[in-house]
């Protein structure tokens, strides 16, 4: 059975970016997990508050309902989500198998991705507390880790050729987006 792909990071790792790549290559839906935050804790982040477990719970339950959702009609998705801690992780895992794929660059690179782009609400001053707070995938965790600092298109390239076979159930590694 496929199991679904999560790409997890700090902001300005690049997860969304190669998200939408991989899920394009794998005819996957997409789940973009900064479109699912409430308002107020956009609001906060955006202030510069950082969100406590217990802001993040609600956010996390309906990335679930999405994944169970998927599950219902049938499909995988991959998911742009930060899951920075193994707690959250475990709480995604409810939905079913999972795929992680933590892109973890350098803190330099991260900061200036944040610093460069337009319209997010995350500030560059969350990501100490991002940092502080994300746990990399232990042993037993099925995934992998990557730098991502390489092009996004190589980042989804390099995860395809890791990928097991059971993370992708005879899915088409020929596709390409649009097609």
């Amino acid at each position: 059975m496929a199991q679904h792909l999560v790409v997890i990071g700090v902001s300005g790792s690049g997860k969304s970016t190669v998200g939408q790549l991989l899920a394009a290559r794998l005819g996957r839906r997409l789940i973009e997990a900064d479109n699912l935050h409430s308002a107020e804790n956009i609001a906060r982040m955006a202030s510069g508050v950082p969100l406590t477990d217990e802001d993040r719970l609600p956010w996390l339950n309906t990335i679930v309902d999405l994944l169970r959702e998927a599950e219902e009609e049938g499909s995988q998705a991959v998911v742009v989500c930060s899951a920075l801690r193994e707690s959250y992780r475990d709480i995604l895992r409810t939905a079913g198998p999972m795929y992680f794929v933590h892109l973890n660059p350098d803190v330099e690179t991260v900061r200036m991705r944040i610093q460069n782009r337009v319209g997010h609400f995350m500030p560059a001053s969350l990501l100490e507390s991002q940092l502080d707070t994300m746990e990399r995938l232990r042993p037993d965790e099925h995934g992998i880790e990557l730098t991502g600092t390489e092009p996004a298109a190589d980042l989804v390239e390099q995860i395809l050729h890791h990928l097991p076979s059971d993370v992708l159930d005879g899915e088409d590694l020929s596709r390409t987006p649009g097609s």
